[in-house]
């Protein structure tokens, strides 16, 4: 059964697929129904052998305005009387679940083989930053804001920003931003390297730079790419000898490829190469 939800809108356009966040009316805030249906968008696009890109995009004004605190607030608290835990460790237990099962959606986008692209409109505040860390590229608009917020809410974020942000700025930016929840613009955003390129205008003008940019990456060889983005994580936990180590192992066990004899031949003819993902 084909991917379907009233929160996120999944596309596919041959190689390139994008993932909607889909509450306009509600700046895209994230409640119960987009936790919910993320990870299975995502396994829709996982399951998708034809697709070489995912562009992640919202509709409506803003990006994102983070986690829905009308929808979620209690949930975040004190459960009710009704489905209060017996003991302080339940309770406890409960949270600790509740949190995990957050995690599990952005890592969802993370754990993707395929590259994905974050397009930035507007706001894109707390658990929108949680998306964009999970996303490998992100472009963004001139009229974005980015605030990693959770702090003047009275929260310690707990959704990957504070694991994935000091992988992608230095640890003197993420201290700044986590600790004061400071807003951002897109001009110091991408000062500091959270973005990868700015775009003058409107979200149109950036969701096309970033199909531009995807469609220049699906015309590459899929399993080159995929293995690439598989090399670049497993350098994060490992030493300059083992990541040496790991990618001699992946290119003796994938190198030999159509498409490699696909890019030998296309070079001596002096033609683009058509790869496959053989």
């Amino acid at each position: 059964m084909a991917f379907t939800s009233e929160v996120l809108e999944l596309k596919i356009d041959g190689e390139i697929g994008t993932l909607w966040l889909n509450r306009p009316q509600s700046r895209n805030a994230l409640g119960h129904q987009i936790w919910h249906d993320l990870p299975l968008a995502c396994a829709e696009v996982a399951a998708n052998s034809q697709l070489r890109v995912l562009v992640i995009a919202a509709r409506g004004p803003h990006f994102s305005v983070g986690l829905d605190l009308k929808e979620m607030g209690g949930s975040l608290s004190t459960p009710s009387e009704s489905t209060r835990p017996a003991s302080r460790a339940r309770t406890s237990l409960a949270s600790y679940k509740q949190i995990r099962y957050l995690q599990d959606a952005v890592t969802a986008i993370a754990d993707l083989q395929i590259p994905v692209i974050a397009a930035v409109h507007g706001y894109c505040i707390g658990g929108g930053v949680d998306i964009i860390c999970a996303a490998d590229i992100r472009l963004a608009s001139s009229d974005s804001i980015f605030s990693v917020r959770e702090a003047k809410v009275a929260i310690v974020a707990d959704l990957g920003t504070l694991q994935r942000l000091p992988r992608i700025v230095s640890e003197g930016h993420v201290a700044e931003l986590a600790f004061t929840g400071k807003d951002i613009d897109a001009a110091r955003a991408s000062v500091i390297g959270l973005i990868n390129h700015v775009h003058e205008g409107s979200a149109e003008e950036v969701l096309a730079a970033a199909y531009e940019l995807a469609a220049e990456i699906a015309a590459n060889s899929p399993l080159a790419v995929q293995g690439t983005k598989a090399v670049l994580r497993a350098n994060e936990s490992m030493s300059v000898e083992q990541g040496l180590e790991f990618v001699a192992h992946w290119n003796s066990a994938y190198i030999q490829s159509n498409d490699l004899v696909e890019a030998m031949t296309a070079f001596m003819e002096r033609r683009p190469a058509k790869f496959t993902g053989d």
